[in-house]
């Protein structure tokens, strides 16, 4: 039936029912419209664009600089419309042709983060592809000398387990196989 837990999940549908009646009624706080607001996570980079926007300014003096002091001089006459009047300028000196221009060739030049991250990727994939081929390597070389050794381990048994017609241990054999030791290792 309807036990305990649908009666909890009726009473958090109706809290959140009324939490967003309560964020309907009251009225959106509207800040200031022209002044830049970045997310606290991007803000970084918005801010290291404008110094760069402001550094291609200062690089290509042209036709518009003298067009800006002029629209300058118009603004300081419009009193009720001074501050639109100096967004429209700091609008119209970010949309130069000749900065859009050199940005593009920038951008060409610079790479940009998602060639980055592909080229990280494929030295991080060449890096495993390397490590892979040598523990291969690593791993051949190990089973190679255990299969070595444990050939020779068998010939070892084989000669020192014989045994003679009545059952005993053939002591010439291990003798001569024990000789063979001390030879090879001098």
């Amino acid at each position: 039936g309807r036990g305990f837990a649908f009666r909890r999940k009726q009473k958090i549908e109706r809290q959140y029912r009324r939490l967003l009646k309560k964020r309907r009624q009251v009225p959106a706080q509207q800040g200031d419209q022209f002044t830049d607001t970045y997310p606290e996570h991007l803000k970084h980079l918005y801010l290291a664009e404008e110094e760069k926007l402001k550094k291609l300014r200062r690089k290509t003096p042209d036709d518009s600089v003298s067009s800006e002091e002029k629209l300058n001089k118009a603004a300081d006459g419009c009193s009720v419309y001074g501050y639109v009047c100096l967004v429209i300028i700091s609008v119209s000196r970010t949309c130069t042709f000749s900065s859009r221009s050199v940005v593009t060739q920038e951008k060409f030049k610079n790479k940009t983060s998602n060639q980055k991250a592909k080229e990280e990727y494929e030295k991080i994939k060449a890096e495993h592809a390397r490590k892979k081929e040598e523990a291969e390597k690593r791993k051949q070389q190990r089973e190679e000398a255990q299969r070595l050794y444990k050939k020779k381990k068998m010939e070892a048994y084989k000669i020192l387990s014989k045994k003679t017609k009545k059952g005993q241990p053939n002591l010439n054999l291990q003798v001569e196989f024990l000789l063979q030791k001390i030879q090879q290792n001098t």
